[in-house]
């Protein structure tokens, strides 16, 4: 026997549609790329998404079509998230950190036939415009008195896209499981693999975070969501926030420590959610000025691990709440929350910090377990560990193009406390973590044994101060070759992202290797666990 419920799909539209209807006037502010402070609200966003998906479909956007967006968080690139949707269309976030090839890759692979992008990308796809096989044209996301020169094929400004239309536009209807975004790993194994949300995913995802054991937003909230909207869906901010009519406080393109400082406090904020590399510019700036934190109650950090002295100087100089979290693009990307338990309110200043150094108790419609290379489940005592496996509504089955199964990997190895709090120990795969960005070892390893003199190379992460972890390149020289950190750091440039450039280079006699002749990178790590580098003293 089936229950009497009625049908109401859960699709994303429906949320822009609640948040127009209830909260209207609710504000959107974002500081402009071109500058000034904007000021919009939900009303309006609803409005001019609508006139989004008209002009998509005026010019042959259909069901199922992909639309790229290579922008930061901005108005403009919400309305067009919502826009995309509505029309049963996908919105496809192009990280703009990764490599040109990469991106050129992702738009290929995705098939989009749309980009919106703002002006300071440009460049960027100018430069790969005749890779782009699919792409029919480019929406700059300005207006035309900042519409930068550009050869794109048949780009337009923004504003004259939806100016073009009016906003008498009814949502398209189809199955609440239908693609929604689209969103790639940053390739640490290979080339990036698309994860392609569904619409009840989105929907289930966003109800979830905003649980109160999670980011837990409300209607009386302000949050600033430093996290991009080409980070992993946005840690779901651009569904949630909207869902309970919290103000939006778009950073636009200046994520740096004043600008972030200014905005947290002339507008009024109460949550904001970045990575810790944001959180460390913001605090060395506060403490540099002497500033103080007026309105913030709570900080959600997440795409790598929060340090110690990060969580004690937020929550113990300044009284704001640190809500670490962690996740992965395959999960929507939030997965736990380390939110403390009934029962820890008299923990000591020491075992509360230790709590909160963990990544944290599953969210709701979030399930984990660990298991041994065999597939057996170990014991959740907090002292056994292995490879986490997490599933559930909003988790990634495969990816795009690819293949899947009934549970995630998550290439993590990991222990399960009594408590349900989840630590992250170690990392199946040899991937950096910098500054919340993946960096893979392979590729930077792969490009260094092209140059002449090197016979063999291996890249680590090593501990950084302000970006968490930075890569050092190993590398065995050719018999009788002679080089030059500087020129082997020269020979990788324009080869990599900029970013995923070695901090340092070591020439070595021997690099480990295991039985079946991999790499032994626990044994270099081991090596160079005391290894410090350059950067790092800056």
């Amino acid at each position: 026997m089936k229950g009497l419920m009625q049908d109401w799909p859960l699709l994303v539209p429906k949320i822009i549609d609640h948040s127009a209807q209830y909260y209207g006037d609710r504000e959107v502010v974002t500081r402009s790329i071109e500058g000034p402070i904007h000021r919009t609200n939900y009303a309006q966003i609803h409005s001019r998404a609508r006139k989004v998906a008209k002009a998509l479909t005026k010019h042959g956007i259909r069901l199922g079509d992909r639309v790229g967006t290579l922008a930061w968080n901005t108005w403009r690139h919400l309305e067009a998230w919502y826009g995309i949707v509505g029309i049963g269309a996908i919105y496809h976030t192009i990280n703009p950190r990764l490599f040109p090839d990469q991106i050129a890759y992702i738009a290929n692979h995705a098939e989009d036939r749309v980009i919106f992008v703002d002006m300071t990308f440009v460049p960027i796809l100018e430069k790969i415009a005749d890779q782009l096989k699919t792409v029919e044209r480019f929406v700059i996301l300005t207006d035309a008195a900042h519409m930068p020169k550009t050869a794109l094929k048949n780009a337009v400004a923004y504003e004259d896209f939806i100016g073009a239309v009016d906003d008498d536009f009814a949502w398209s209807t189809f199955d609440e499981n239908t693609a929604c975004g689209l969103c790639y790993t940053s390739g640490t194994t290979g080339n990036p693999k698309g994860v392609l949300y569904s619409h009840r995913s989105n929907v289930l995802h966003a109800l979830a975070g905003n649980c109160a054991d999670a980011i837990g937003l409300k209607n009386v909230d302000t949050i600033l969501p430093v996290v991009p909207m080409f980070h992993a869906n946005a840690w779901s901010i651009a569904f949630a926030a909207p869902m309970v009519g919290a103000k939006i406080v778009n950073p636009g393109m200046k994520l740096d420590g004043p600008s972030i400082y200014e905005l947290l406090e002339t507008e009024k904020v109460t949550i904001s959610a970045a990575v810790p590399t944001v959180w460390l510019m913001l605090l060395q700036h506060m403490e540099s000025n002497n500033l103080k934190l007026s309105t913030l109650k709570r900080v959600t950090i997440g795409g790598s691990a929060c340090p110690q002295s990060m969580i004690e100087t937020f929550e113990y100089k300044y009284g704001v709440e640190v809500m670490h979290a962690w996740g992965m693009t395959e999960q929507n990307p939030i997965g736990t929350m380390a939110m403390m338990k009934a029962g820890m309110e008299n923990l000591s200043r020491e075992d509360r910090v230790k709590v909160k150094l963990k990544q944290g108790r599953p969210i709701f419609t979030v399930e984990m377990k660990i298991v041994d290379d065999a597939g057996k489940e170990l014991p959740r005592d907090g002292k056994a560990f292995a490879r986490l496996m997490v599933r559930g509504p909003a988790i990634a089955s495969g990816y795009m193009k690819g293949e899947g199964g009934k549970d995630l990997d998550t290439g993590d190895v990991a222990t399960l406390d009594p408590h349900g709090f989840m630590q992250i120990t170690d990392r199946a795969k040899d991937v950096i973590k910098s500054g919340g960005e993946w960096i893979s070892s392979i590729d930077i390893e792969n490009m260094a044994v092209g140059h002449p003199a090197v016979a063999e190379a291996a890249v680590i992460g090593i501990a950084h101060p302000k970006w968490d972890e930075r890569p050092l390149l190993i590398c065995i020289l050719k018999k009788d070759a002679k080089t030059t950190r500087e020129d082997v750091l020269k020979y990788l440039d324009g080869k990599i992202a900029k970013w995923w450039m070695p901090d340092d280079v070591v020439f070595v006699d021997e690099i480990p290797h295991t039985a079946t002749g991999k790499i032994q990178k626990t044994a270099l790590r081991e090596q160079f666990k005391s290894y410090k580098l350059p950067s790092a003293a800056a």
